[in-house]
């Protein structure tokens, strides 16, 4: 259930709200004369949201790589990086 805490909070009790936001790792929804007005986030929660949006990205990126045919076979491309950087593969 989200946490919802008026303006004043931030001012009078910000200790509190950090401290929740930090060992819960969720958000705390402020209001503003009754209406949402901002959300209040620790900075690891804020990380994992600007990661699993990136991950969303990257996925799109590759569906729409596949839709256009620009495919490649795992071993050619592993072979061009060998080639790029030199790589040798050492097996004993």
């Amino acid at each position: 259930m989200p946490v919802i805490r008026p303006s004043s909070d931030l001012r009078n009790n910000y200790n509190e709200i950090s401290e929740f936001c930090n060992t819960y790792n969720e958000p705390v929804f402020i209001t503003k004369n009754g209406s949402g007005d901002c959300v209040v986030m620790s900075i690891s929660a804020y990380e994992d949201l600007l990661g699993k949006q990136e991950l969303v990205r990257l996925i799109n990126l590759g569906l729409e790589d596949e839709k256009a045919g620009r495919l490649y076979n795992a071993d050619e491309v592993f072979a061009e990086l060998e080639k790029k950087f030199n790589l040798k593969e050492d097996l004993a």
